[in-house]
């Protein structure tokens, strides 16, 4: 192979680091070690790649280095496999980057108060990746953001160091698609979008994947890579906002939108399953949607469709508030005073994540109008509201009667939903988990 000609003039930087990545020499660092980065850390390590997790949180930084999980899509086998062996160790410890030979970058990107982008952390993970930059590392940003972030945010970064990208180091994007509690599509056999700031980058960075991801799809640059992330999830919120709008519709119509769903799912083609629900949570589908919108007013673009989904979904918690409200009046009880049950405050079914949950909205709509709430989810032992910590209490029988009101916004499994409708006085069911247990039953409200 030619060499490309870094500093010294002599060495290829791509066809060394594509040596280390067949020989399992390269040391990879994962900067953020959450849903997404802990994963990603244990598959690299697993096929035998030296990984650092880095993290601000001390805490975990100390549970992964005594071998102990705290990611549900981690094997607790397999992380303290790794971190036995030597092949995974966790620190806060910044200064280090430059031991690395790639460095992945799982930071949060979180909205603002004002729904606005904020990349602080991208921003701040990339001061500290130049501070340490060296000629001879792969630098691949997976956490979502708008399309432009990798080129006009971090390259300008990584460039003050004098180093030029695609030939004495190596930038790309491969955006994230990890599935919380999705047992059939794991970081391993999820087709992988990569997309490099040169071709030098696009082949450095694709050689890596490919070395733990099935199968690894090359696209034209970074941005139609960050365009595509954020579309397949405003995809997701546009889709959601639709069956939310028509249970808006049927409510008012008193046609079951369950129904309807189940009818026009029949159909061999041309419609795909979504459901309603309390609103929409997690890291992706209530922020990705936000940051496409706020980057089209840079072109004089008004994502007006996307902006229509956005405040369907934002107004679910308060529909939900609703027809709590409704079920109570029917029973000639008030909500200021009543007692409420939330059962699920995870934003979906089978996980330990609350990030973004619409549980958390509703909470704090009905305390708002006076209501004693409590709730229960086996995953999520405590929660965070403006009122303070709270803890799980346990699904009891007395429990359950103890509530005026029962709210499900989970429909975890393992959870007796019989007992659930036996037990309790009424029942608001914005999952339907209830769909083989109401036999019938007037006290149970759908969504």
């Amino acid at each position: 192979m030619t060499a490309i000609g870094a500093i010294s003039g002599s060495i290829d930087y791509r066809e060394l680091l594509q040596e280390k990545f067949a020989t399992r020499a390269a040391v990879v660092g994962v900067i953020g070690v959450g849903y997404v980065g802990l994963p990603l850390a244990v598959e690299k390590a697993k096929v035998g790649f030296h990984v650092i997790g880095y993290d601000r949180s001390a805490e975990r930084v100390t549970k992964i280095n005594r071998r102990e999980n705290y990611i549900l899509d981690v094997a607790d086998g397999e992380l303290a496999e790794a971190v036995s062996a030597g092949l995974l160790m966790a620190t806060t410890d910044f200064t280090t980057l430059g031991r690395c030979d790639v460095i992945i970058i799982c930071v949060p990107t979180p909205l603002t108060a004002n729904r606005d982008p904020d990349i602080s952390y991208i921003r701040n993970v990339g001061g500290k990746i130049a501070h340490t930059l060296r000629p001879g590392q792969l630098i691949c940003l997976e956490s979502t953001t708008y399309p432009g972030t990798t080129e006009e945010v971090l390259l300008p970064c990584l460039s003050h160091s004098g180093l030029v990208v695609g030939r004495d180091f190596f930038l790309a994007f491969s955006p994230e698609r990890v599935d919380p509690g999705n047992q059939r599509y794991t970081t391993k056999n999820t087709n992988k979008l990569v997309g490099g700031v040169t071709p030098a980058c696009l082949e450095v960075a694709s050689r890596f994947y490919s070395q733990t991801i099935l199968t690894v799809l090359p696209v034209a640059s970074p941005r139609v890579a960050e365009m595509a992330k954020v579309f397949e999830n405003t995809f997701r919120a546009v889709n959601i906002a639709l069956v939310n709008e028509m249970a808006l519709l049927c409510d008012r119509m008193k046609i079951s939108i369950w129904d309807v769903i189940d009818a026009a799912a029949t159909k061999p083609f041309g419609i795909m399953r979504f459901e309603p629900g309390p609103g929409v949570g997690g890291h992706c589908i209530p922020v990705d949607p936000f940051y496409l919108t706020w980057k089209a007013r840079e072109y004089d673009f008004h994502t007006r469709f996307i902006e229509l989904a956005g405040e369907i979904n934002l107004q679910m918690p308060y529909f939900v508030r609703e027809k709590v409200l409704r079920a109570l009046g029917e029973r000639r009880l008030s909500l200021c005073g009543a007692k409420i049950l939330i059962v699920g405050v995870a934003y979906k079914k089978n996980i330990a994540d609350c990030r973004e949950s619409p549980a958390l909205k509703v909470i704090e709509l009905l305390e708002c109008d006076g209501a004693e709430v409590s709730y229960h989810d086996a995953f999520i032992p405590s929660i965070r509201t403006p009122g303070g910590t709270r803890r799980s209490v346990s699904l009891t029988a007395e429990r359950l009667r103890w509530a005026d009101c029962v709210v499900i916004l989970a429909d975890h499994s393992g959870i007796d939903w019989r007992e659930v409708v036996r037990e309790s006085k009424v029942v608001v069911d914005t999952r339907n988990a209830t769909r083989d247990a109401r036999d019938g039953e007037s006290r149970v409200v759908l969504l």
